[in-house]
C-alpha cells in the first residue's frame, strides 16, 4: 500500500495530445530542481494552473519487515513545464529550481514524453539509463509497447528496449523479447 497516493503528474491531461496543437505563447522548459523537490514544484505549478509533466513510477521498498510503495520521479530532479516566460520566472521564485534548461527541439521532446507516458502506463519494471551510447534503432511491433521507438541493448544476456530523452541524455529500459522488434531504417 502506498504511503501517499499517486499525485498529478500531467496537467492538464491533454497536455501531450491536443493542447499542443493550439497556438500559444507557451513553450517547453526543462526544469532541473533542487534535491527531492520535483513533487513539491509540481504541486505549486498545479496550484498556479501551469501545464507540466513529471513522469512518476511506482517503487516498492522493503524496510524493517514492512513493504511500502511510493511514487517517485522517473528522472530524478527533472520536470517538464509548458509555460510562458512569466511562469518560468515564477517557478524560479519558488526556491525549488536549480536551473532551467532551454528545449531546442520541442516536437522531439513531446514525442519522447508521449513514449514515456505509454511506457509508464504498462506498469512494467523500468530501469533508468544514463549517458546513452548509440545502438540499433528499433520499433516495437506488438504487445503493450507497440509503436514505441528506441534502441536495442543487452544487459546480463537479456534484450532490453531503451527509450530515451536525447535532450537529457537519459532514458529508461524495459526487458523485451527481440522477436517483437523491427529495425528502423
Amino acid at each position: 500500500m502506498p504511503i501517499l497516493g499517486e499525485e498529478t503528474s500531467l496537467f492538464p491531461q491533454a497536455l501531450l495530445d491536443e493542447l499542443l496543437s493550439r497556438p500559444s505563447e507557451r513553450r517547453w522548459w526543462g526544469i532541473y530542481t533542487r534535491a527531492r523537490q520535483e513533487k513539491a514544484l509540481s504541486r505549486e505549478l498545479l496550484a498556479r494552473q501551469v501545464p507540466f509533466y513529471l513522469p512518476l513510477v511506482k517503487r516498492t521498498y522493503r524496510s524493517r519487515g514492512r513493504t511500502t510503495s511510493s511514487y517517485v520521479p522517473l528522472f530524478a530532479g527533472y520536470l517538464f513545464m509548458f509555460g510562458t516566460e512569466a511562469e518560468r520566472v515564477q517557478s524560479l521564485k519558488t526556491n525549488r529550481v536549480s536551473r532551467v534548461l532551454d528545449i531546442e527541439d520541442p516536437d522531439r521532446l513531446v514525442f519522447d514524453l508521449r513514449q514515456f507516458r505509454q511506457l509508464i502506463a504498462t506498469d512494467a519494471p523500468l530501469t533508468v539509463e544514463s549517458r546513452l551510447v548509440p545502438g540499433n534503432r528499433v520499433r516495437v511491433l506488438n504487445g503493450p509497447f507497440a509503436g514505441l521507438e528506441g534502441t536495442v541493448m543487452k544487459r546480463r544476456g537479456r534484450t532490453r528496449l531503451l527509450v530515451s530523452i536525447d535532450f537529457l541524455q537519459q532514458g529508461a529500459s524495459v526487458e523485451i523479447e527481440d522477436y517483437l522488434l523491427e529495425p528502423i531504417d
